[in-house]
């Protein structure tokens, strides 16, 4: 039976009705309209669909839309500020770290999240950090590069 949900995704408070079990990337794909997050495995294996929930990553294929109500959920389309790009997206682009593209907003959100925990990661973390998302076309060095670079970026950027 559908019921009412508040998510505050990327800051803004949404009203959903939908099954408690309906999983948080149909919600936010389909009802919300936030498509950033992809489907990829649907087992929460491959990282495509991942968001912040709460600061925390997480597979919103396999995330309940009832776990996530209450909590802030940020997606790729809430990390850019004013019009500009989030550091990590940039460092993205410049590093040339995608090539379909299609695990890059997942990955995008594992790396913010990294960052915020260890502002200066060494490449064991990195690597360690982005386990739980896969990239078929293989660019994981020019991730791990624009990780690195983010990473001075944010860094340079506090100071």
């Amino acid at each position: 039976m559908k019921q009412e949900f508040t998510l505050e995704v990327n800051g803004a408070k949404r009203q959903v009705r939908a099954e408690p079990d309906k999983s948080l990337l149909f919600v936010l794909r389909d009802d919300l309209d936030n498509t950033g997050c992809k489907y990829g495995c649907g087992e929460g294996q491959c990282g495509a669909c991942t968001v912040l929930l709460a600061g925390k990553p997480v597979r919103s294929c396999i995330t309940a839309v009832s776990m996530a109500a209450g909590k802030p959920i940020l997606t790729v389309e809430g990390l850019a500020k004013n019009g500009k790009l989030h550091p990590v997206q940039e460092a993205f682009i410049d590093a040339d770290a995608m090539q379909c593209g299609y695990c890059i907003p997942g990955m995008i959100l594992s790396a913010v999240s990294l960052l915020q925990k260890n502002p200066q990661p060494t490449d064991p973390q990195i690597v360690q950090a982005m386990q739980g998302n896969v990239c078929r076309c293989g660019t994981y060095p020019r991730i791990t590069a624009a990780i690195k670079s983010a990473s001075r970026k944010m860094r340079r950027a506090a100071k």
